[in-house]
């Protein structure tokens, strides 16, 4: 039996030349300029050729959100196998893997929340990587002494507010002319910190 190659396959090396494509496009073009045969192009293939992968370009902004939020959900495993740092120091390194992804990735994740509401498929994602970390901060709320139970100021609650506050925070830096990545960055951990500390 011949062991298989762990190189990847023509195909997914092709899929991830669109993804590419497409968010190298996002940087100057919003998604309804942005076209099948640019992406096909800036892939090197041919438009058909791109259909044998993606539907639409709906289908590609999907997939490239998904990609893109598989690194935010890997920051939170990360963060979850973390139990012996201090609370406060697993909470700066989390918000500032945040930050990363943000810096790397932000026409993507403006994307993600921009079009969220109008694309059922990015709007789950959205949603289930954003209540993943918010899952993963609870942990770090309660080792931090905030009680682990319902209600409005138990940890799962503040987590949940939290990761959608430090979520729109970065959303408005990527949004403003200087992308200020390091002042939210900041803010967000200083306020996780007042919290954290009662």
């Amino acid at each position: 039996m011949g062991r298989r190659s762990a190189a990847p396959r023509k195909g997914d090396l092709r899929e991830q030349a669109l993804l590419d494509a497409a968010e190298a496009l996002l940087e100057h073009t919003g998604l309804e300029e942005l076209t099948v045969e640019a992406i096909a192009k800036g892939a090197g293939i041919s438009r058909g050729s791109l259909y044998f992968y993606f539907g639409n370009k709906h289908e590609v902004l999907a997939a490239l959100v998904e990609r893109t939020l598989r690194t935010i959900r890997g920051e939170a495993d990360s963060t979850a196998r973390d139990a012996t740092s201090p609370p406060a120091e697993v909470m700066e390194r989390a918000v500032k893997g945040v930050e990363r992804v943000w810096r790397e990735h932000g026409t993507v994740m403006r994307a993600a929340v921009d079009y969220s509401a109008l694309h059922p498929v990015i709007g789950t994602a959205w949603n289930d990587t954003v209540e993943a970390f918010a899952r993963t901060m609870t942990q770090v709320l309660t080792r931090a002494g905030i009680p682990d139970e319902g209600g409005p100021e138990g940890a799962a609650a503040l987590a949940n507010a939290l990761c959608w506050l430090t979520e729109r925070t970065f959303y408005r830096a990527a949004c403003s002319p200087g992308k200020d990545y390091p002042a939210a960055t900041a803010t967000t951990v200083a306020i996780w910190r007042r919290v954290m500390s009662g």
